[in-house]
């Protein structure tokens, strides 16, 4: 396989493991409830990416980034390896806003290059990433990501519309960008089939409580794939004649008239025929040429199977297959996302280039069992994504779980976190965030451990292990960490491998709960530990390089 090189591509490809792994520092003034597991991080994504690896390596069900389309119209700075002579040579260089300018191409894949390589950890086996882009950078990315990814694991590039008037002083009206898909393994991936909406069902009747509202769009004999003559009968409905294609006799030629062929015999059979008339899915309506013809009804609730030999009425979900034009709907377009973020911040609002609510929740739905899953977006700017996550879990039950970072200081407090805020307290969503900051370096790129490392650091990152929340610095009492889901976390550290869990050490806790403890050793057996209701834990002085 053919692979993309650009100048400074030597210094990033091993750039991801290179990066220390950070804390996280949970600021709770700008947090929304208690122990929450939705995450918003203010830093640079590169370093918060390797901050989740030591707990979300391989547990993120969907990925999807907004990253900077790279127009040479936009600023972004991004904190990577730009010291070798190679980055050098062009950092050094004035991105252009006009005209084709080779070097920021060369910058924008430096810094695409390692967040995709831990973006593609972090994914469950069966997961998923969508990336939107525009042809900016299209072509460049889907080659990084058949480096990255694999070209097998490549599934779909989405068109999708931005807007309804394109850019008027342009010789072509550019109304799309693309959400390209790529999976962690394509085999191992289900996509699912998504509900189809009632706007094409208009029509009410009788039956609208138990079948919902119909669609009336064929007749009984619209397009058959092929003449059988078993299917050419008489059929008398209500003491009136009808036969296929509006004919008047039964045996007129097939040939004659204006009627296709393919409209000379019925969809239906006669049983079936019989059962549709009598069950009221059938309907006499003048057609285009004013004769009266025969039409079927389409429920949204329920469809007319064979089951056993009879016919039934059997309830449904109508669903469709994923389609690589469903993203051309307006309903996906930038216009909409603004109308989403001005819900929330009145006119005042103002982002460049927000995505709708409806495109993220269309991609999430679009992968099987995420109702239960971890969704993860690195360049989170306006928020969509928790919006998104939170306001899908209020639709269908769900207990989905957000990550969001986003790097620039003004945005991630006071557009990011903000919004999930006003979303959270406006549209009664249950669940909250916790917003953290990227705190020192507690393992190296060795994984070892600062030498110079804190009680309350150590204890900060052994209870996010335990539970996946942060614990607030006022409530970590050494030797007690904190108390999550009925049990007690405790950490007994005076400074590296002095630290044993004896019977005189056990008693001092008093612990009168569950209780998971921290130590360099343990000198009591196992038995006596399970009475107490114990576990025993050894403090990580070093984790898995990632």
């Amino acid at each position: 396989m053919a692979s993309l090189n650009w100048i400074g591509k030597d210094a990033v490809v091993n750039h991801d493991r290179e990066v220390p792994f950070k804390l996280l520092h949970k600021v709770p003034s700008a947090s929304v409830g208690k122990e929450s597991k939705n995450l918003v991080i203010h830093g640079d994504n590169l370093e918060a990416l390797k901050a989740l690896m030591p707990f979300y390596k391989g547990k993120v069900k969907c990925i999807y980034i907004d990253p900077p389309y790279n127009t040479g119209n936009e600023g972004w700075v991004y904190n990577d390896k730009v010291n070798s002579p190679k980055i050098q040579e062009w950092i050094k260089k004035v991105v252009g806003r006009e005209g084709e300018d080779l070097t920021r191409h060369d910058k924008w894949l430096c810094m695409m290059y390692p967040r995709l390589r831990l973006l593609r950890d972090l994914l469950t086996e069966n997961g998923v990433i969508f990336i939107s882009i525009d042809d900016n950078e299209h072509c460049n990315l889907r080659s990084l990501m058949d480096e990255i990814f694999g070209i097998g694991n490549f599934v779909v590039s989405f068109p999708r519309r931005t807007k309804s008037a394109g850019k008027t002083t342009d010789a072509v009206s550019a109304n799309n960008d693309y959400v390209l898909v790529f999976a962690k393994n394509k085999k191992s991936v289900v996509f699912a089939s998504l509900a189809i909406d009632d706007k094409a069902y208009k029509y009410k009747d009788e039956f609208f409580k138990e079948r919902g509202s119909f669609a009336l769009s064929q007749t009984l004999d619209y397009d058959s794939l092929s003449y059988s003559k078993s299917l050419d009968y008489e059929l008398t409905l209500d003491g009136k004649r009808y036969y296929p294609g509006g004919r008047k006799d039964k045996f007129l030629s097939r040939k004659a008239g204006n009627h296709r062929s393919s409209d000379w015999a019925w969809r239906w059979s006669k049983e079936l025929v019989n059962f549709g008339h009598k069950n009221g899915f059938l309907v006499v309506k003048k057609g285009k040429n004013g004769e009266p013809r025969i039409y079927t009804k389409t429920y949204y609730k329920v469809v007319i199977e064979k089951v056993n030999g009879s016919y039934q009425i059997i309830p449904i979900g109508r669903t469709k297959k994923l389609s690589t034009l469903d993203l051309t709907d307006s309903q996906y377009s930038n216009d909409v996302a603004k109308k989403d973020l001005r819900g929330i911040f009145g006119a005042s609002a103002e982002f460049a280039y927000p995505k709708p609510i409806s495109l993220i929740q269309y991609l999430i739905r679009a992968v099987s069992n995420t109702r239960n899953s971890i969704i993860l977006d690195s360049f989170s700017g306006s928020g969509t994504t928790g919006h998104a996550v939170l306001d899908l879990n209020k639709k269908d039950g769900g207990n989905r779980k957000f990550i969001m970072v986003e790097m620039e200081d003004r945005v991630a407090k006071n557009i990011t976190a903000e919004r999930i805020k006003r979303a959270i307290k406006k549209y009664g969503y249950e669940d909250g965030f916790e917003f953290c900051e990227l705190a020192k370096p507690l393992f190296n790129e060795k994984g070892q451990i600062n030498e110079r490392c804190s009680y309350t650091e150590l204890a900060t990152y052994i209870y996010f292990t335990e539970t996946q929340t942060n614990a607030e610095k006022k409530n970590i009492k050494s030797p007690l960490v904190g108390v999550s889901g009925g049990t007690a976390y405790y950490l007994l550290y005076e400074g590296k491998g002095k630290n044993d869990l004896t019977r005189a050490a056990l008693t001092k806790l008093k612990i009168k709960q569950p209780a998971v403890v921290y130590a360099d050793r343990c000198l009591i057996d196992e038995d006596e530990l399970r009475e107490k209701g114990v576990v025993f834990k050894q403090i990580p002085y070093e984790i898995k390089v990632y």
